[in-house]
């Protein structure tokens, strides 16, 4: 180990400043000394400095991090990428091999499913001993049992050995404790992945609202779940830090890697020339706006025109060069209302011979989070498709648009060839057709549905 690892834990009374430091590493290093026998563990105690009968395996390398409270940091990569060692780090279950980690307050964490927990013991008795570690007494824990046990809902399971559980039952004991110890800091290392629908909206809740008061590290491959929840995110490979930044930049950034790297083509392409020179058709003003004008409680969404030069990814031998909103009559949008049927048009230009397009979309909101979406596939499933290069084809979505709350949404938009489960990216547009709805009338969640037929009516006996 490096004379200078070292880590370093705060327990003591802090104030509640949210520009506080939590969590501070500098050079952040852990390796792993791999040995290609067992035997050889014992040689090398044997030999000392002399001679190095191993090879290092750097899990993790130069991480500098600084997460304040307050904040949620979500960490995004690959299995292997050094997320996990990361976050042992940080909660102190390992010790560095480089650098520095400092922590403040009170660390709760949820990282190997179990780990920590005793399999002969019961349920109950494993959330005495859990909750000691994480610092209450035994009268704090008396005073909590049941509230832990409510969370929890296991029923009578609770008196039964942790070996009996299923994987989802484990989580909850440990996340029931871990919500009621009252930390400053979370750590949540893919923990949620096992849990049922309901215990999982369940726990989301709880660290929405403890994002009000104190400190999370988020770790998940659930994309929508790091832009939905999380303020910051960073991105490792390899055990280095690759990325930095919003979570929604950082989760597109990654996705667009694990697209190119499945593709086997490279990120962020020039679009060709045509495509970039491409004229924009000018926005026209809808022509039910007077109608929308004395409406009390409209929707209205301001329909931005498509832009040409948005960044994209894929091989293009076919390139998303137009989108735009369209009434019924095939008039093009500027402004639209919510609960009113649109046509979402996508127009592409086939760049080479190419085959079996599949043309899709997202609406995404300002976090990145996915709303909805479709595609082309399952409608001309068993139709082989041939398009010569220099043509240009055209999708049409018909749907009714659903009230947004007020803000910034994206149509993310795509082209690929194949099919389904098999497919090529041909390029992808992350924020292709943004759109801004003014939110005057709220929907309940984060869009609300037309309705096309509500009833009330008194049931006579």
């Amino acid at each position: 180990m490096s004379s200078e690892a070292s880590i370093t834990e705060d327990s003591t009374t802090i104030p509640q400043a949210r520009d506080e430091v939590m969590i501070s590493a500098t050079g952040l290093g852990k390796c792993y000394q791999i040995y290609p026998k067992p035997s050889y563990r014992l040689l090398q105690a044997l030999v000392g400095r002399h001679k190095k009968l191993y090879s290092e395996f750097w899990a993790l390398r130069g991480v500098d991090l600084e997460v304040r409270r307050g904040e949620t940091l979500g960490i995004i990569g690959r299995n292997g990428s050094g997320k996990s060692t990361l976050l042992q780090l940080i909660a102190g279950t390992l010790t560095p091999t480089d650098g520095s980690v400092r922590t403040h307050g009170r660390v709760a964490a949820l990282l190997e499913l179990g780990s920590g927990f005793n399999p002969d013991f019961t349920g109950r008795e494993n959330i005495q001993f859990n909750a000691t570690i994480l610092g209450l007494t035994p009268g704090e824990i008396a005073e909590r049992m049941d509230r832990i046990l409510e969370f929890a809902d296991i029923g009578v399971f609770i008196d039964q050995p942790v070996k009996s559980y299923s994987s989802g039952m484990v989580m909850r004991v440990a996340f029931s404790v871990m919500a009621h110890v009252d930390a400053d800091v979370l750590i949540i290392d893919e923990a949620l992945a096992v849990g049922d629908a309901f215990f999982t909206q369940k726990c989301m809740r709880f660290l929405r609202d403890f994002k009000e008061r104190g400190t999370l590290l988020f770790v998940s491959h659930d994309s929508s779940a790091v832009k939905g929840l999380c303020d910051r995110a960073i991105w490792l490979e390899s055990g280095a830090m690759r990325a930095s930044g919003s979570a929604k930049e950082v989760v597109d950034l990654y996705l667009e890697a694990y697209l190119a790297d499945k593709s086997g083509i490279a990120t962020d392409p020039a679009p060709p020339a045509e495509v970039r020179h491409k004229d924009k058709r000018q926005a026209q003003r809808d022509v039910r706006q007077p109608l929308m004008d004395r409406s009390l409680l409209r929707n209205d969404i301001q329909v931005l025109p498509f832009d040409p030069d948005a960044r994209g990814i894929g091989e293009q031998k076919a390139t998303v060069v137009d989108a735009q909103l369209l009434d019924d009559s095939g008039r093009r949008l500027a402004q639209v209302m919510g609960g009113e049927t649109v046509v979402l048009e996508v127009v592409a230009l086939v760049n080479a011979d190419f085959e079996n397009p599949i043309v899709g979309f997202y609406l995404r909101d300002r976090l990145g989070q996915l709303l909805f979406g479709d595609n082309t596939y399952l409608s001309y499933t068993g139709h082989d498709w041939w398009v010569p290069a220099g043509r240009e084809i055209r999708a049409r979505f018909r749907f009714q648009m659903p009230r947004l709350s007020g803000g910034d949404y994206h149509f993310t938009i795509g082209i690929a060839n194949g099919t389904q489960e098999d497919h090529l990216i041909q390029h992808w547009v992350h924020e292709a057709l943004h759109i801004r709805s003014e939110g005057q009338g709220v929907p309940v969640g984060i869009i609300g549905l037309p309705m096309l037929e509500i009833t009330l009516e008194q049931i006579d006996e």
